[in-house]
């Protein structure tokens, strides 16, 4: 089995490492571009922030096994992003 990775912004991405995946943060495009680069054949999925999608967008695929995916945008409002809160 493959192992998951998150790439993207520390505030969004470290919490997945409490889940066992790998965390390669990147605070800006370029950092994102250049952890990109350095995702390993034991990775089978990536998890993007948005920040990250939009960096790596133009960039060759790694691999045509590799499975991304991108988080949801945060709500711009401050309003959360869940529904069916029990009050």
């Amino acid at each position: 089995m493959g192992r998951v990775a998150v790439l993207g912004e520390s505030r969004r991405a470290a919490w997945f490492a409490l889940a066992g995946a790998t965390v390669l943060e990147a605070e800006d495009p370029e950092a994102a571009r250049r952890a990109w680069k350095t995702i390993g054949d034991e990775t089978a999925v990536v998890v993007l922030t948005p920040m990250a999608a939009a960096a790596i967008a133009n960039l060759p695929a790694r691999r045509v096994d590799l499975l991304t995916v991108v988080m949801p945008t945060p709500p711009s409002n401050g309003a959360s992003s869940r529904s069916g809160q029990v009050r």
